[in-house]
């Protein structure tokens, strides 16, 4: 097993396919001009399940895939089919858009447990928020992996200013379809503009859905992220995922590794190994891997106070969400 000097054990893998993406959400890129890497510094496909295969060993159990948006790498179909080879449960988040033109590849490399990106319910702020006229779109495909009997997971970031209007419809949603909307308090990467004002905590989410639902606690598993709830006599469920107002760096088992082979063991770490680069040189990747979780920060990356009003989001130093991967 991969462990960390705080005990923690490392078993959930999530991989970075692409830092491209066909949306331009601004809290996940910057709002400048943002240049995707040129293919050759990307993982290549046999690169990807040869570091994913190395992970396996070391007693990974869950890989995601995520981006940038994966489905837009052109060697998707290719990449989940060799990763689907190995004994992982194999998931993937996406915004949704292209779900339809994957669907048959999913399900031939049997993963049933999708993500969906999606912050509102409004198709003028969908719109504002995308800069892409697609809510339509990634709705249907949300309605078509529910009638494929995919588990589905929205990932909804609570943006101040916008999560107040949308919070009741998206808890409202799960009365009459088995979804599970999961509200994620809004965090500081570079260039995205984050302050400790724009963050709506999830108790006082919690208080909001309180006020219009009778809501029951639901069981978390032990590394779970999210605290989960359900609205009395609803289908789906709701949870908040609390990493600024109440963080759970006590049981992450989470690992990345970006688009570019750097493995980050924190979303908000600085640090990064460089495993591609040892890949090609021939080297054994497994000490850095163990290196790389050893050296893993009891909480946040070492880079803010565990009190997030305390954070100064000019000083963090890491990537923009999109090159980190989701």
């Amino acid at each position: 097993m991969l462990q960390d000097q705080f005990q923690r054990k490392h078993d959930y893998l999530r991989i970075s396919l692409t830092d491209s993406c066909n949306f331009r959400c601004s809290y996940c890129m910057p709002e400048e001009d943002i240049q995707s890497m040129p293919n050759a510094h990307l993982m290549q496909p046999d690169e990807i399940e040869a570091i994913a295969k190395k992970f396996v060993e070391l007693g990974v159990k869950k890989i995601r895939l995520t981006g940038g948006e994966p489905l837009v790498r052109k060697e998707f179909t290719d990449i989940i089919h060799s990763l689907s080879k190995l004994p992982v449960e194999l998931t993937l988040t996406s915004n949704g858009v292209l779900i339809d033109k994957h669907l048959e590849s999913l399900k031939a490399a049997d993963i049933r447990k999708v993500n969906i990106s999606l912050d509102t319910l409004n198709k003028e702020t969908f719109y504002k928020l995308t800069k892409r006229d697609q809510f339509e779109k990634v709705w249907e495909n949300i309605n078509l992996l529910l009638e494929n009997n995919f588990r589905v997971k929205i990932n909804v970031v609570a943006l101040n200013g916008i999560i107040e209007k949308e919070l009741l419809g998206f808890v409202q949603l799960t009365e009459n379809l088995p979804l599970h909307v999961r509200f994620i308090e809004f965090m500081p990467f570079a260039g995205n503009l984050w302050n400790k004002d724009k963050v709506l905590t999830a108790a006082k989410m919690l208080e909001m859905v309180k006020e219009r639902f009778i809501v029951s606690k639901l069981k978390d598993a032990p590394n779970d992220t999210a605290k989960a709830f359900q609205a009395a006599g609803h289908l789906g469920t709701f949870a908040f995922i609390t990493t600024m107002s109440e963080h759970f760096c006590g049981t992450c088992n989470r690992m990345r590794i970006t688009a570019d082979g750097k493995m980050k063991n924190c979303l908000f770490g600085k640090e990064e190994m460089d495993i591609l680069g040892a890949l090609r040189e021939g080297k054994d990747i497994e000490p850095l891997i163990r290196l790389s979780v050893w050296n893993k920060y009891a909480a946040l990356g070492g880079q803010f106070s565990q009190d997030y009003t305390k954070a100064e989001a000019d000083k963090i130093e890491n990537r923009s969400m999109i090159k980190i991967g989701g």
